[in-house]
């Protein structure tokens, strides 16, 4: 099974004109990272150089996702849906089959 940042990756390749913005708790701290064309970056903390090493580890708590259109602007964002549970977005996950 796909970790949950690479499932997450997989819908944005199969969904190229969604950016997801996750609010995650991750070691205690809340963190926003988007996920755009199948590649993860934190908008809080460094992200790691080494593509091997995880920006949204499995055991982070996923506080909500927006799925806002591309090019993303954080300034004007253009969503497309707000504050979607994990358990909601698992569902779209599913209906791309990632």
């Amino acid at each position: 099974m796909n970790s949950v940042e690479k499932r997450l990756e997989s819908y944005t390749i199969k969904r190229p004109f969604h950016v997801l913005v996750v609010t995650a708790l991750i070691d205690g701290e809340e963190d926003e990272i988007t996920v755009f064309k199948g590649f993860s970056s934190s908008l809080v903390r460094g992200t790691p150089s080494d593509p091997d090493v995880p920006v949204l580890p499995d055991d982070a708590n996923i506080l909500s996702i927006d799925i806002v259109a591309s090019p993303y602007n954080p300034e004007a964002p253009r969503y497309i849906e707000q504050k979607l549970s994990w358990s909601v977005m698992q569902a779209r996950l599913s209906d791309v089959g990632v």
